[in-house]
């Protein structure tokens, strides 16, 4: 199966309520039913960050395959890196169903998972069992449990168990579904958790919200720089609900995110870059689903940027899409490198 014809397939999979409907598109990924496209088809999309070779910036966010279980697959559909969990020490189930929702007028999605997650223990088994070397870069993200979860403990422990068979570790710190996460991007929380990590044997960075204050943010990422970590995740869902949303599911409780993040997540990124630039990298992440919206994330300064909703809508077609739409951006500007595109904007 091409990823045109997955992509076809998609509007199959609204017969089933949105959790069903992703566990069985992961189960096809993982059988790879979805066909591949390469990863490096323009030369231009070629990018080295935090020391390592991309053959494209565009990456699959944290909490599509939260297990580990698709990694390789979901690498031949294109993307130049996959990002996996978030995953805790210990097994929990999450919130209760339903606790995912589509709002399909507003190109959006409304989560409320709460770390559903099997623990490290398969986790690690599925990312220590991936054949290499792997066909793109991967990630692991990492999270600490609801009930019994010591982040100044639980993050560094994760970190040393991961990183001898992940490119880049990220801890998350940003989901709105586990009571009390956020308030560990304060700068005093952080600094704790960052002063307990071991040895940075892979570059390490860190996932922040998008509803973080303004006057907030220099010294989240001051205490990040004075600390060694690689780079900035920006951002994960929104516990906002822009007066534009259309959908009958917009008043769910949860993380909100696609199109409605978009232009909240640039912002964020954009004052991210100008405070920081040169100092940490970042990727950006929140309401992409075309090739002009990842070029903007990219001009407003994301040497990476990640799809979630974006790809659960739009299917595997969307990566080789992304790709050749950037391609002719850059061709556009006279630019040679995605490279040159960096916080062009900012």
């Amino acid at each position: 199966m091409t990823p045109a014809l997955a992509s076809a397939l998609m509007p199959l999979m609204r017969l089933f309520d949105a959790e069903t409907a992703h566990g069985l598109a992961l189960k096809a990924l993982g059988l790879g039913l979805a066909g591949g496209s390469a990863p490096d088809r323009h030369a231009a999309l070629a990018t080295t960050v935090m020391g390592m070779r991309f053959a494209n910036p565009i990456g699959l966010a944290a909490g599509f395959d939260k297990a580990a279980t698709a990694v390789v697959p979901l690498l031949k559909l294109g993307f130049g890196f996959v990002e996996a969990g978030t995953v805790a020490p210990q097994p929990q189930p999450g919130n209760p169903r339903p606790r995912m929702f589509r709002l399909e007028e507003d190109a959006a999605v409304i989560n409320r998972m709460g770390f559903n997650t099997q623990g490290l223990a398969p986790y690690l088994a599925n990312v220590k069992a991936l054949p290499r070397p792997l066909p793109g870069i991967f990630g692991a993200n990492i999270g600490v449990n609801k009930e019994g979860g010591d982040p100044v403990r639980d993050y560094p422990a994760l970190y040393a168990q991961l990183a001898p068979f992940a490119d880049y570790v990220t801890i998350n710190i940003s989901s709105p579904n586990t009571p009390g996460l956020r308030d560990l991007q304060g700068e005093e929380a952080l600094a704790r958790i960052l002063d307990a990590m071991p040895a940075r044997t892979v570059p390490f960075l860190v996932k922040l919200a998008p509803d973080l204050a303004d006057e907030a943010l220099p010294g989240i990422l001051d205490v990040c720089i004075a600390r060694g970590v690689a780079g900035i995740i920006i951002s994960n869902t929104t516990i906002a609900r822009p007066a534009t949303l259309r959908s009958a599911q917009a008043k769910e409780a949860g993380g909100l995110s696609g199109q409605p993040l978009f232009e909240r997540s640039t912002e964020v990124l954009r004052a991210a870059y100008r405070h920081a630039a040169g100092r940490l990298i970042f990727i950006g992440v929140g309401g992409i689903a075309t090739p002009e919206q990842a070029y903007a994330k990219i001009r407003a300064g994301a040497s990476l940027v990640q799809l979630y909703t974006g790809f659960a809508y739009g299917g595997p077609a969307l990566v080789p899409t992304l790709l050749d739409g950037l391609a002719r951006l850059l061709a556009r500007d006279g630019l040679t490198s995605i490279e040159q595109a960096v916080g062009a904007d900012s």
